[in-house]
């Protein structure tokens, strides 16, 4: 089995094949903004960070930047600083970046002002966007495809349908060779005993149990109660949850834990980390969905499957995320952001192996290019930077692979 993809000299494959335009910092949001808007196949990843005070968040972002930078789906990749930032290019180490693809960097200061970043900056995208083209898709192994599991906008038809056809997509590709990303540690509270006696080994089961047992103490300090339910900001589920039937987060947490099907976790990653090698694994990571997607592609996703019961029309730039739902009547009424309606287990009738099989099949297309809704009205939301993770210091970085 295999997808069509477009394999990288280390090894790995993208889904896509696009040029990467990250600023340095804030100042040079605009400009990277502006050169990728200019060039067809090219996005940009504007943030917060990048000067200020040293500490985690600058630490964080630039880790995040570099793993971007060498993202399969990224075939070549623009620097653009204002030139006194205080994360620079070198931080980053090039090096490593250009023995795996192409690579040009532009300094506002140095060109002399926005206009004449922005015009030289189109001119550097433009070449590097011709220097992929001539690559074509080929033949993939399911080994390549590191595959996102995220839900949001939770309800209750999420734990009955679409989570579980989720997990036998997963199963199987992990059966294949490939691997897959669990997350949102937050929204896990209450399974961890459950996760940890799927856990390969004693050591990874206590790695659970940690990772769980922090992220229940951060909520503690963030809310000043553990309780369940709630009202207002307080709550533990989102109001869009409770009135898409979830009462509260353990009940929440064990349908969200049916999207990782029933493998076992070969282990715990920090946020943004890339796995050693293949299978399911636990990232350290919060709720939010951009904050949870964009760890969960730092660490090597190609590919995200996103379930919804209230519609999230949200996506990530350059890396397909497939919307797939298990209220059929929301898969009429939201067609348009929509990708797969596992509410045909209720609708149909039709049982969960075989939407199973039907959701494994609707990845590889996509991983082989089939568009998603996200990807054709332009979504690009989910790109956020954890400021979470790095007030609370549950980054720890990582090494290369």
């Amino acid at each position: 089995m295999h997808f069509m993809g477009y394999p990288r000299k280390d090894g790995q494959a993208g889904t896509r094949n696009l040029v990467a335009v990250l600023p340095l910092v804030f100042c040079a949001n605009h400009v990277a903004r502006r050169i990728a808007d200019a060039v067809r196949g090219a996005v940009a990843f504007p943030h917060p960070v990048g000067c200020g005070y040293p500490g985690p968040d600058q630490e964080l972002t630039a880790h995040i930047l570099k793993r971007l930078a060498l993202h399969p789906n990224f075939g070549a990749v623009l620097f653009v600083g204002l030139g006194c930032e205080r994360i620079r290019l070198e931080d980053l180490e090039p090096e490593v970046i250009e023995r795996q693809k192409l690579l040009r960097s532009l300094s506002i200061q140095e060109v002399g002002d926005s206009c004449k970043a922005i015009a030289r900056g189109v001119l550097l995208t433009q070449e590097l966007a011709v220097g992929i083209a001539r690559l074509s898709r080929e033949k993939c192994p399911l080994s390549a495809l590191n595959l996102g599991l995220k839900c949001g906008g939770t309800d209750a038809f999420s734990g009955l349908a679409a989570n579980p056809a989720l997990g036998l997509a997963s199963d199987r590709l992990l059966e294949a060779g490939g691997t897959s990303l669990l997350t949102e540690i937050t929204e896990l509270c209450g399974t961890e005993k459950i996760m940890a006696r799927r856990a390969v080994n004693p050591a990874v089961a206590e790695r659970i149990l940690t990772c769980v047992d922090k992220n229940v103490r951060r909520l503690h300090r963030a809310t000043g109660s553990l309780e369940h339910n709630g009202a207002g900001t307080g709550m533990l589920v989102s109001p869009g949850n409770a009135e898409g039937g979830i009462s509260n987060v353990v009940e929440k947490a064990l349908g969200g834990l049916k999207k990782a099907g029933n493998a076992q976790f070969q282990d715990v990653l920090d946020y943004g980390c890339p796995p050693r090698g293949h299978g399911l694994y636990l990232m350290d990571g919060p709720g939010h969905d951009g904050e949870a997607v964009t760890g969960q592609v730092a660490s090597g996703a190609n590919l995200v499957a996103f379930t919804t019961g209230r519609g999230t029309p949200a996506g990530f730039p350059g890396v397909p995320v497939l919307k797939i739902t298990g209220n059929p009547l929301l898969f009429k009424s939201m067609a348009a952001n929509l990708d797969f309606d596992a509410g045909r287990l209720f609708s149909e009738g039709l049982a969960l192996e075989a939407l199973g099989r039907d959701l494994f099949e609707a990845l590889l297309r996509t991983a082989s290019g089939e568009p998603t809704k996200a990807e054709l009205l332009g979504h690009e939301e989910l790109f956020c930077i954890s400021r979470f993770v790095a007030t609370h210091r549950c980054y720890e970085g990582c090494g290369e692979v």
